[in-house]
């Protein structure tokens, strides 16, 4: 039978490459022939699982994507029929202790989502529960400059109960706050002696397309007891604000800062490149340290070389010089929010700096993704100047797990997340204001920096304990993506 060769013309989200016909990623074990009859029924599963069995992360882990898991091509014509839709098809390739890899029907909303556009009425938000009940509130996190919801009278800190007159509980959030309705009017609530008791006000919400939020949300210099400390609030790794971040920190020179905190608390990752930018930014241009490296399934790595899965600190923005604090420390705030690329940050800077960590421990996703299309013939890896190769007949897009990455010492195992050195959760009764040297995790990683010995107490009354948040409902969650060209020799 035929063998597969798959041509990799770059292993690249977002940026076009071009193509070398000497150099191919094979699959010598992968026996199905490459059109039939049979097959033809199925493209999107067909798809699916020619790309999961190819460069998923646990392939050799998952029977059903074994090698010689079909012996004829009605066999395997049989299996891609099993399952009722498409989504369920994809579900059902995954690694059991697989948590992040997801498919998406549009990978133009996909692609999108990726650098930060998306529909939305940008509101941010944590879901909490009442008790042990099933009841649920929401507290609003921050909102997006330029949205809906920074016309309306809702703030940080406020509460709500309500969509359309429905009291908010496990079993109808998704559909009330996630659902198909564009438009929701919430009703608020007053927290009074750490009890929650609704009040008459509401505030109708509707999401618009095209919302793109830039990740800087705050960057100032803050003296505090004569030493003066940059602060840098970061929600997400996107490519399209590296120039952003960059001049964040151009500010924080030009202000003569010598500490950094970098509050990630709400950052659920997002661009590995990105991830290495700010990195340097940290640390330092020192091109010469390895700031992580890629591990594969053993059919993609055993085909790579050194340089092409490692990637060292930068001393440039997309040609631009990169301006860097050359920090021997760095304290960084956290949540169980806390994902992906903000936990890769964490561990790529821990070989070289003092990494002090402040509020929760993260998320626990140590695992970086790619975008994949029906576009066989680029290994299906999606490029945006092939698509018109990729198959009209299939919009369908996948964003398997397909790799790790570790530190310069090696290390890479933080699936139960990241400890923090200082612990101390949000209080939902006393949220305070982002940027403030009063907001309460602000507030404690100030006393650390300086050595105060205020009588501040930092006792949370009601700590925000998630069900869940709005980022969990966006397109890339907290999925970390790798953004760099893999060229061959």
């Amino acid at each position: 039978m035929k063998k597969l060769i798959f041509t990799l013309v770059a292993l690249s989200l977002l940026i076009s490459c071009n193509k070398d016909d000497d150099n191919v990623i094979d699959n010598p074990n992968q026996n199905l022939p490459e059109n039939s009859p049979e097959v033809a029924n199925f493209p999107v599963q067909n798809f699916m699982w020619r790309a999961m069995n190819l460069w998923y992360f646990w392939q050799e882990s998952v029977p059903n994507l074994a090698d010689d898991r079909f012996s004829t091509n009605a066999e395997y014509a049989t299996f891609l029929a099993s399952a009722a839709s498409p989504a369920e098809f994809y579900t059902s390739l995954q690694f059991n202790e697989d948590r992040f890899s997801f498919a998406n029907e549009d990978y133009t909303t996909l692609v999108n989502n990726l650098v930060g556009i998306s529909k939305s009425n940008g509101l941010e938000f944590g879901l909490v529960r009442f008790g042990e009940g099933e009841d649920i509130f929401g507290f609003v996190r921050y909102i997006v400059a330029g949205s809906d919801a920074s016309t309306k009278n809702i703030k940080r800190g406020d509460i709500f109960t309500r969509v359309d007159g429905q009291q908010l509980n496990l079993d109808n959030y998704r559909n009330l706050l996630f659902g198909a309705n564009d438009t929701y009017t919430l009703g608020l609530a007053e927290i009074v002696n750490n009890t929650i008791n609704d009040i008459e006000t509401e505030v109708s919400l509707t999401k618009t397309e095209g919302l793109q939020e830039n990740p800087v949300l705050l960057s100032s210099v803050l003296e505090v007891n004569g030493v003066k400390i940059a602060y840098l609030m970061y929600n997400g790794f996107n490519r399209n604000f590296n120039d952003e971040l960059n001049e964040a920190f151009a500010g924080f020179n030009a202000e003569g800062a010598s500490e950094l905190i970098v509050d990630l608390r709400y950052n659920p990752g997002g661009s590995v490149n990105t991830s290495r930018l700010l990195a340097s930014m940290i640390y330092g241009p020192n091109t010469n340290d390895l700031y992580i490296r890629q591990r594969y399934n053993d059919k993609i790595q055993e085909q790579l070389s050194a340089a092409q899965v490692e990637d060292f600190f930068a001393n440039n923005v997309d040609g631009d010089a990169l301006n860097s604090m050359n920090l021997s420390k760095v304290y960084v705030i956290t949540t169980n929010s806390s994902a992906s690329a903000s936990e890769l940050l964490i561990n790529g800077l821990d070989p070289y700096i003092e990494v002090i960590q402040i509020g929760e421990t993260t998320r626990g996703k140590n695992e970086f993704s790619i975008t994949m299309v029906d576009d066989p013939e680029n290994s299906f890896i999606y490029s945006e100047s092939r698509e018109n190769q990729i198959n009209p007949e299939n919009s369908w897009a996948i964003q398997p797990l397909i790799g790790r990455n570790e530190n310069a010492a090696g290390f890479s195992d933080y699936t139960s997340g990241l400890l923090p050195d200082v612990f101390l959760e949000e209080d939902i009764t006393n949220l305070g204001v982002l940027g403030d040297i009063n907001e309460p995790l602000l507030a404690r990683t100030l006393e650390l920096i300086t050595s105060s010995t205020g009588k501040r107490n930092f006792e949370v009354k009601m700590p925000a304990k998630l069900v869940s948040e709005s980022k969990l409902f966006t397109p890339v969650k907290d999925n970390m993506w790798l953004d760099k060209p893999l060229s061959f020799k």
